[in-house]
């Protein structure tokens, strides 16, 4: 009788906890990892150099290379060095702009690359994607998964608890993005991965049931892993499907139109939050609301700035930022004047 099984791709290591850091060395010492030691180190601005002196006396002579933006200029030039200096494998150190740079560099120098985390913005932890900006504006490029993740909480505490937060917003637009997946499905006969589906969901469902604040170890590994969790959901569904739906198209195309307006989670959890106000799921919608007031994040458009004929402009644009994803935004067509009414319903509904 066949075994049937199925090979689910997961990172070679994975730690989230206080202290985590002092197990780098050992980690890029595994031949798994570089089997000569051969390894440079990724930082970032802010926390990047001093966890690099943090850990220098460990790592031996690993060269330390400096990451100024989250560009695609920046990551070609990583990539770069990467290939020029020969090295086996590469660690990013920093946030997501960091992280995200470090993997599309090691994925053009051939190399594994290790993620280490200074915040839980978004799901770029673990993610096989890589968001990027360029003169065009922002976009999603794909690359390998991290071979090994670290998130030391004693550098999560002392992020900006702004950056902190917006994770929140990342994991629970997973929720949106299922529906949207869904909605697909019956629609269109787009294929679902049910495994992708459930990890997606179960990450989003355990942030969404916390009642502890971010200032918790507790909260803070729960965070940690659900977004490495939505990373994984990735890559086994070999497309951003089970974390993307309707509420990113948003994000992207505010990113778009108003660049610097708010970070990539906190855009996602107003994403979501306005796409269940369209479906007419007001059980979700209180949900989402209560979890992203619960954890000082903007609800509206007025919170991130915008006026509310910005925020329609964007929801007119959301589609073509993702040509081919069906979501709530494609299925409804709303018009210019239809959209404008929903997001004046929306901010009635929730409130400021």
């Amino acid at each position: 009788m066949p075994i049937l099984a199925r090979m689910l791709p997961a990172p070679l290591y994975m730690e989230v906890r206080r202290g985590a850091i002092a197990q780098l060395g050992p980690l890029l010492a595994d031949s798994r990892v570089a089997t000569s030691g051969r390894v440079a180190v990724a930082v970032g601005v802010g926390q990047g150099d001093r966890i690099a002196q943090t850990i220098a006396p460990s790592l031996g002579e690993a060269q330390v290379l400096r990451v100024p933006d989250g560009s695609v200029d920046a990551a070609i030039s990583l990539g770069a060095d990467l290939r020029k200096g020969a090295y086996e494998a590469v660690v990013g150190i920093g946030g997501g702009k960091t992280i995200d740079c470090t993997k599309y560099a090691a994925s053009l120098a051939g190399i594994p690359m290790v993620a280490v985390a200074t915040n839980l913005s978004h799901d770029g932890i673990c993610s096989p994607v890589a968001s990027l900006s360029h003169d065009g504006g922002k976009g999603s490029f794909g690359v390998p998964m991290p071979l090994a993740i670290m998130v030391d909480l004693d550098f999560v505490h002392d992020a900006p608890p702004a950056l902190v937060r917006s994770g929140v917003g990342d994991v629970v637009s997973n929720l949106s993005a299922i529906e949207d997946w869904q909605l697909g499905n019956s629609e269109r006969g787009e294929p679902i991965d049910g495994v992708a589906v459930s990890m997606a969901r179960t990450a989003a469902e355990a942030v969404l049931g916390q009642k502890v604040s971010i200032e918790s170890d507790h909260f803070l590994t729960m965070l940690a892993e659900a977004l490495i969790l939505s990373g994984m959901s990735m890559v086994i569904a070999g497309s951003s499907r089970p974390t993307s739906g309707g509420d990113h198209e948003i994000l992207h195309a505010v990113d778009q139109l108003f660049p610097g307006t708010s970070n990539h989670g906190e855009l996602a959890g107003i994403g979501a939050a306005f796409c269940y106000f369209l479906r007419e799921d007001e059980a979700r919608l209180t949900q989402v609301i209560d979890c992203l007031r619960q954890h000082r994040l903007p609800i509206t458009h007025a919170d991130i700035g915008l006026t509310a004929a910005q925020f329609t402009e964007a929801v007119m644009l959301a589609p073509a930022t993702r040509p081919g994803r069906y979501t709530i935004l494609e299925h409804l067509r709303l018009s210019e004047a239809e959209v404008r009414d929903r997001v004046e319903g929306y901010v009635d509904a929730v409130g400021s």
